[in-house]
């Protein structure tokens, strides 16, 4: 694979922002990927790790080597009576790779239809939405030490996932690049529908809960609510949703009977950030080419010709007003660069 100068990224980050990278480089294996860094060692670049490009902000040129990864793959490598064992590669899209589960009948991961980016990224971020979390059918992770220049492999439990977070967003921060993900999926179906608006949804299309069901009805409330980044330059929710004390939400709630808010298994309570940031009225507010989604708050939007900077300012003038309004910070999913 060659290695290109200059290279425009606006086509490889979901916010369609036109920025350039000093070095570029795509690798589909260990041995090319072994091969641009230890070239690397010649050129001396700071390096990032790209997947699908879809939880990134990009507020100005990058002075480095961008690499992405495009390991592809899905292999069945075992089978119970229960339970089949999948291992996929980190270049997969993800909700291609969501498809590929529900069609060949196998359930853990249907409620996160249509979740944009990278297989390699979801154990990242822990990627969730409508009552399931990936960290829950992720069994071991594979991961390229860029010291070492070797392939190691982390258990689940090793992966310290938490809410929105894991090892690999802390402790190991670029210092390693996830080449394939192992899942373990399930025959006998979740079918959870309680959790968001899937029960309404599945209403609406006069559909049981099944694992095909809940699947159509997650695409068909993610594409009436988040616009398609293809069309309009989003990274899907920009914010996490905010966790408090349970005391501060009781407070909160008799101040605003509505507020929405989700108790976690700590005792503490998930606080839906697009309900504040709609609260605070910011709901499709736009400032040049930068806004608020008209039809979901948590949703940040390049109307066509907004830079890195613009969204980054319109987010801290956000994250500003909640604090004044509901004193709660709210802080970014996306990676800004």
């Amino acid at each position: 694979m060659e290695l290109q100068k200059n290279f425009d990224l606006k086509n490889l980050n979901s916010f369609n922002i036109s920025v350039k990278t000093k070095y570029f480089y795509k690798f589909s294996s260990i041995n090319e990927l072994q091969n641009i860094l230890e070239y690397n060692k010649t050129l001396k670049e700071k390096t990032i790790i790209l997947g699908g490009g879809s939880n990134i902000l990009f507020t100005k040129d990058f002075d480095g080597l961008i690499i992405k990864n495009e390991i592809k793959g899905i292999t069945i490598k075992s089978e119970s009576k229960k339970h089949v064992t999948i291992e996929v590669g980190a270049g997969e899209n993800w909700h291609d790779f969501v498809k590929w589960s529900v069609t060949n009948n196998l359930s853990g991961i249907e409620n996160l239809a249509l979740i944009p980016g990278s297989v390699g990224a979801t154990p990242i971020q822990n990627i969730g939405a409508y009552g399931m979390e990936v960290k829950n059918t992720i069994t071991k992770v594979y991961y390229f030490d860029i010291v070492t220049q070797r392939e190691k492999i982390l258990a689940n439990k090793k992966c310290n996932f938490k809410y929105r977070d894991s090892i690999f967003k802390n402790k190991f921060k670029n210092k390693f690049i996830i080449t394939k993900v192992v899942f373990c999926l399930n025959k006998e179906h979740a079918n959870n529908s309680n959790y968001g608006a899937i029960n309404e949804e599945l209403n609406k299309l006069k559909m049981e809960p099944s694992l095909k069901s809940i699947f159509q009805a997650v695409i068909s409330i993610r594409n009436q609510k988040l616009p398609d980044p293809k069309k309009l330059g989003n990274s899907g929710s920009f914010f996490k949703n905010p966790i408090i004390k349970n005391q501060k939400f009781v407070i909160l709630k008799k101040i605003h009977p509505n507020i929405v808010g989700y108790p976690m298994p700590s005792g503490d309570i998930k606080v839906a950030a697009g309900w504040l940031i709609e609260q605070a009225g910011w709901k499709g507010h736009t400032e040049g080419s930068a806004g608020v989604h008209k039809n979901q708050a948590l949703v940040l939007v390049n109307y066509g010709e907004a830079t890195g900077e613009n969204i980054l300012d319109l987010s801290i003038k956000i994250k500003n007003s909640i604090k004044e309004k509901f004193d709660i910070e709210i802080t970014p999913e996306v990676n800004i660069i």
